[in-house]
């Protein structure tokens, strides 16, 4: 019998390569720790995505990451 999981996809989050079952930029957000009321944005592959936006926006293989957030004592 085949195992029906998800395969895992390979992403960039902030520059670090990782598998991920999440198929969602949501999903992701929270597999990796992030608290989603917090402040900060995230870049699909240098796109801003906005945060309603993070439920539904699909991940793809290699698409690249990047969390963004406020610096302290700017």
């Amino acid at each position: 019998m085949h195992n029906m999981t998800t395969p895992a996809l390979q992403v960039s989050l902030n520059g670090k390569r990782l598998d991920t079952q999440a198929t969602t930029l949501q999903a992701l957000l929270l597999d990796q720790g992030y608290a989603l009321q917090g402040a900060f944005a995230c870049a699909i592959n240098s796109t801003f995505v906005p945060r309603a936006q993070w439920p539904e926006r699909r991940l793809q293989a290699d698409d690249r990451i990047d969390v963004i957030t406020p610096i302290a004592g700017g």
